[in-house]
């Protein structure tokens, strides 16, 4: 049975006026033009991919740049931005990410079925661009986290349409920009849907392989990208990371240690992402909750893991807020994003080399938040499992 049209789940995917979307239209062109005017090169992150591109058109390697952590397709799709002047990368960056926020939460919302018209679909991406840091981080560093924003929620949406294969070649391009969305793979595994892991696999190594063709150092990859990702030592991305592994010595804990509980960890939120899909219960909670648990997860152990990575996720379980037992229902979920609320000052945490301990915290209570959804519903008081299927007035759009 679908949920009421009274109480919140009603409320939120009635139609929003023209006020509220105005006021979203205005939040995220300020967003994105302060972008423009604080980033003269288009963001720092997207920068070095651009760079490398460049580094590249003039015969040289592209992992010269120890920061320089993509696949060799990356450079080749960096390539038009490349030949762009800057004054045009200073604006084109910023709008794009910006654009590309907002079709990933689009894609996120049609997974769960909330019309893009709903009041859900214009308050939470107005919440995302006002009250979640990582938001205004992503778009100035224009930073290719991006795609994973945007190629998650679509591939899952995809799955839910029962186009496993168009959702493994989605995961499969996103990993040949960004290597971020690989756990998501396991999904594919999970499911057994062989044909969708081919193409996830494949998509990335074929563009990859035949781009490393064309660099000078077609091993650069191997040989330099992975040896810097395994070790972590570079002094000034250590200051940034969120990982248990990253943040943990920086309290005392021995590294080893530090890396072994992040390791044990992550572990266990594959093993819960699998209890959750095997509860195999109706509704889109399923899909978002599975591949949400994966990527927190990965983000427990991968070197390095910022504060900006939860965008790929949080949208997921965010648009689930219509359903009953959904993640963003529980108050672990606010309580996880409290750190992030932008000009909310914490004691002892003011600086900004030490706000990797405020990304920390989101990144634990909400992998713990999410792993706990594998255990199964609980029953009402008649016996009956609370139902999770669409919401009221879920029209397409």
């Amino acid at each position: 049975m679908r949920t009421g049209k009274s109480g919140i789940s009603g409320w939120l995917v009635r139609p929003a006026g023209g006020h509220p979307w105005a006021v979203l239209g205005a939040v995220l062109a300020a967003s994105a033009a302060h972008a423009a005017r604080a980033t003269p090169d288009g963001g720092m992150d997207n920068a070095i991919v651009v760079r490398a591109a460049r580094t590249w058109l003039a015969g040289g390697s592209p992992y010269d740049d120890p920061h320089f952590l993509y696949f060799p397709s990356a450079v080749l799709a960096a390539v038009p931005q490349a030949l762009l002047p800057g004054a045009v990368l200073r604006v084109l960056v910023p709008c794009a990410v910006t654009v590309l926020l907002a079709l990933g939460w689009a894609c996120a919302l049609r997974l769960h079925r909330v019309p893009l018209r709903s009041r859900l679909a214009v308050l939470g991406l107005t919440g995302l661009a006002v009250g979640f840091a990582p938001f205004g981080h992503l778009v100035r560093l224009g930073n290719w986290t991006v795609t994973a924003a945007v190629a998650l929620p679509l591939s899952l949406l995809l799955v839910s349409r029962g186009r496993w294969t168009a959702a493994g070649a989605v995961v499969g391009a996103a990993v040949a920009l960004k290597p971020l969305l690989a756990p998501v793979v396991l999904l594919f595994l999970f499911a057994g849907r062989w044909r969708a892991l081919a193409a996830a696999l494949l998509v990335p190594a074929l563009a990859s392989g035949a781009a490393a063709l064309a660099m000078p150092d077609p091993a650069g990859f191997v040989t330099r990208t992975l040896p810097f990702l395994l070790q972590g030592d570079d002094g000034f991305v250590r200051l940034y990371e969120a990982s248990p592994a990253a943040v943990l010595p920086r309290l005392g804990v021995p590294r080893a240690l530090a890396e072994g509980a992040a390791v044990v960890a992550a572990g266990a939120g594959v093993l819960c992402a699998y209890a959750r899909w095997r509860r195999a219960d109706p509704g889109p909670l399923r899909l978002a909750e599975t591949g949400a648990g994966l990527m927190l997860s990965a983000f427990l152990v991968s070197r390095p893991s910022y504060d900006h990575y939860l965008l790929v996720v949080l949208p997921l379980l965010l648009a689930g807020l219509p359903y009953a037992g959904s993640v963003a229902r529980g108050p672990w979920f606010w309580v996880a994003l409290l750190p992030q609320v932008p000009g909310l000052t914490w004691p002892w945490l003011e600086s900004e080399r030490r706000r990797a301990f405020k990304d920390a915290f989101t990144l634990c209570v909400l992998a713990v938040t999410v792993a706990r959804r594998a255990r199964a519903p609980e029953a009402a008081a008649d016996g009956r499992v609370r139902d999770r299927r669409a919401p009221v007035s879920a029209a397409p759009f």
